[in-house]
């Protein structure tokens, strides 16, 4: 046999080759032009060997494979782009040749005429859980850490290497279209439930059991090469397809409102390729994967919610030439529900955390919120009572200050008073270590103003939370006018422990996030005060894509707590920062109706006891004259919705508080949902172009107010022809070093 690199290549005396997969330099494999060069010759190499009866393919790492590498299609779809400013149709021919690449070898792998068994020992993804489709027989590990998964849609595509048709012939349809198109994770017991794996074996004995498949005769044909092959959910024109495809167009517009191009051809490759024989199925595959390939959406998402999400988890902004940080013990200041929150997932990254609060009775109930979210997770079956006991034995409750000695790390989650906040920041340098670093969990008071009561500003910064913290993927880290990088370098070290996505924002009144979350509300209180029916604002929101409703969302926070806001911005920057009719509403609906959100059952919701489900306040329609439904827009509710979100962010990059524009796109989706379609707000602009954004954002400005004027850097960067990720190349250090 050749050498490989991705490969390597052994045949036992009973003729079965194992192929072990393993890539050199690289944590997990994935599928890169090269990895499919040396596959293409394995096959061709193992089919002309008399010797070899069959084929295994396992991996020589921890998981199987990660799929494709989305840089691949990056650097494909860069050269569709060269190719499309001189032909078009040359263009598109190029894209459809290669997207159809890695769909042909898996074909030749299935009717090669030797039986292949795919030994499944850890995470297998996208295209490697397609390659493991098109094997004849597949056998999983027992382990923990295995699952499968065709998730292609959760970053606009959809699987295009034979997933959508391969899926439906061996699953029910019904069930094969619900993950083709959530993208969910599969257990080995939920995948050999669906059929799509034969066999699940102990992880020390998985390569036997898969060589034992080809033993014991696996016959290397697929089934739906074989005569009289038939479809498991039964065939479209079928009173079981008659009671199928018309709700399962129905459930996918409810769920993505159309926003999503790749759901909706998943949908249209599975009914097409039902109809036809499996080769031309395969064709339809590939020709709307080429279409999807060259749409906004999947470029935009390929690039916020893979490669950047990607490159900040790895610490794209951390400060180089200062040492990873080893945690030993980490503090943390206030046990209630945020700090209860930041204790349980450091305890959960395996580090040992002390949990603070005034009295013992508030630190315990503070570590008993840990034992509730495991008792949870025990009750689902994702933890064990081994894994709680061992959570809470890294819990320490205290209310002595002298047991943050040795911290590398301390986290003030105290209550919102700057004088309160002053104490503990005084009581915990007392007895730190001069090299600790102070964080606070801030959400409104500016980091720099909380850093002049340390002796050491350097050392301080702020670690921004959102809650529920052990649910919410993102972080905010701030820096004030002199935190140094040591500090910067540990918080970011801090947040990849906890498995959690950092960005980096300088010092500002609500940060990042907050500034645009309050946009997104006050919006939603600018056109109930216009009299738009309260159920068409939600309902604007989520069809514009946005998880959460503006009202719900203000009630989750607290109407309370938007008011406080709003009373301290006007004693900070005086009555002309918060709009006096907006003022009013909230003043209203907390001082006369004592709505203060979900925490008291009354909000812009009602919340009755369960199982009733919350609904609208029937009182709004009464605070403001009610406009005919007839009357409004919706289309244009859904643009006042992303676009004063997307001014938001680009007055926060134009004030340089937000420097990366990787930051403010990922930031956006993973804090409050910005319509992940759009790849996040300032992808959103970029997408459909600045001279298009600011028509829009000028039409809405003249009709609803000074909301929409747009910064000026956007007509600066207009004039230039740029985009966000030109001005603010967060690549261009990079290049500048290469060269």
């Amino acid at each position: 046999m050749a050498d490989y690199t991705n490969f390597t290549v052994e045949t036992d005396a009973d003729g079965i080759a194992l192929v072990t997969w393993d890539s050199p330099g690289r944590s997990m494999n994935v599928f890169t032009e090269e990895v499919m060069d040396e596959l293409d010759k394995i096959v061709d190499q193992v089919v002309t060997d008399d010797a070899v009866k069959g084929v295994v393919i396992t991996s020589g790492k921890k998981d199987f494979s990660g799929g494709a590498d989305l840089t691949m299609l990056k650097r494909m779809t860069a050269e569709f782009a060269r190719l499309e400013k001189s032909d078009k149709a040359k263009a598109v021919q190029f894209l459809f040749e290669n997207a159809g690449r890695m769909n042909g070898l898996f074909r030749k792998i299935e009717t090669c005429g030797k039986p292949w068994v795919s030994a499944i020992n850890g995470t297998c993804m996208g295209g490697a859980f397609e390659l493991s489709l098109a094997c004849h027989g597949r056998v999983a590990s027992d382990a923990d850490h295995v699952k499968m998964a065709l998730p292609e849609v959760k970053v606009g595509l959809f699987p295009g290497a034979g997933g959508t048709q391969r899926v439906p012939r061996l699953a029910n349809t019904q069930e094969a279209l619900q993950m083709l198109t959530s993208g969910q994770n599969l257990s080995p017991k939920k995948a050999k439930g669906m059929n799509l794996i034969h066999e699940i074996a102990p992880a020390d004995r998985l390569v036997e059991a898969a060589k034992r498949m080809i033993a014991d005769g696996l016959k290397p044909v697929a089934p739906w090469d074989e005569k009289g092959f038939k479809l498991p959910g039964g065939p479209v024109y079928s009173a079981a397809g008659a009671n199928l495809w018309p709700p399962a167009i129905a459930i996918l517009r409810r769920e993505t409102y159309g926003n999503y191009p790749a759901a909706t051809a998943i949908l249209k490759c599975v009914y097409e390729g039902l109809l036809v024989p499996f080769d031309t199925a395969l064709r339809i595959e590939q020709r709307y994967f080429t279409e999807i390939l060259q749409t906004t959406e999947a470029a935009m998402m390929i690039r916020s919610l893979f490669i950047s999400l990607q490159e900040l988890n790895k610490g794209a902004r951390r400060p180089e030439g200062v040492p990873d940080t080893k945690f030993r013990k980490i503090g943390v200041l206030g046990a209630g529900f945020m700090g209860a929150g930041i204790g349980f997932v450091t305890a959960k990254a395996g580090i040992p955390v002390v949990l603070l609060d005034r009295d013992m009775e508030s630190a315990e109930k503070g570590k008993a919120h840990s034992a509730g979210l495991m008792d949870a997770a025990i009750k689902k079956g994702r933890a064990t009572d081994e894994d709680k006991e061992k959570l809470l034995s890294l819990i320490t409750p205290t209310v002595d200050y002298a047991d943050l000695e040795g911290c590398d790390l301390v986290i003030e989650a105290v209550f919102e008073d700057s004088e309160v906040k002053k104490s503990a920041t005084e009581k915990s340098e007392a007895v730190l270590k001069s090299s600790a670093i102070f964080a606070s969990n801030t959400s409104t008071i500016p980091i720099t103003g909380l850093a002049k009561n340390s002796k050491r500003p350097k050392n301080f910064i702020g670690i921004h939370f959102f809650s529920p913290v052990d649910k919410m993927m993102l972080v905010e880290i701030i820096l004030g006018k002199k935190t140094g990088d040591t500090a910067l370098a540990v918080a970011i070290d801090y947040v990849r422990a906890i498995k959690k996505t950092p960005i980096v924002v300088n010092d500002t009144r609500g940060f990042y996030v907050n500034r645009c979350v309050l946009r997104y509300m006050a919006e939603s209180y600018q056109m109930l005060i216009e009299g738009v029916p309260a159920p068409m604002i939600e309902n604007a929101a989520k069809q514009a894509g946005m998880p959460v409703g503006p009202l719900a969302l203000t009630d989750e926070t607290a109407i309370d707590l938007a008011q406080k806001i709003m009373k301290q911005t006007i004693r900070d920057m005086g009555e002309k920062a918060v709009d006096p009719e907006q003022f009013k509403l909230i003043n209203t609906m907390v001082d006369d109706h004592g709505r203060h959100g979900r925490k008291n059952g009354k909000g812009f919701y009602d919340y009755p006891a369960k199982p009733a489900k919350k609904h609208l306040w029937p009182g709004l329609k009464d605070l403001y004259p009610q406009k005919k439904p007839e009357d409004v827009d919706v289309e244009e509710l859904k643009q006042r919705f992303l676009v004063t979100i997307a001014l938001e962010a680009a007055r926060v990059m134009e004030e340089k508080i937000v420097t990366d524009p990787r930051e403010a796109d990922v930031g956006s989706i993973l804090a409050f949902g910005f319509a992940p379609y759009t790849g996040g707000a300032l992808s959103y602009i970029d997408g459909m172009g600045l001279e298009k954004f600011l028509k829009l954002a000028r039409h809405l400005q003249k009709r609803y107010g000074p909301q929409f004027k747009a910064p000026k850097l956007l007509s600066d960067m207009e004039k230039k022809g740029e985009t966000f990720y030109d001005r603010f190349d967060p690549y261009a250090k990079e290049q500048k070093k290469a060269a």
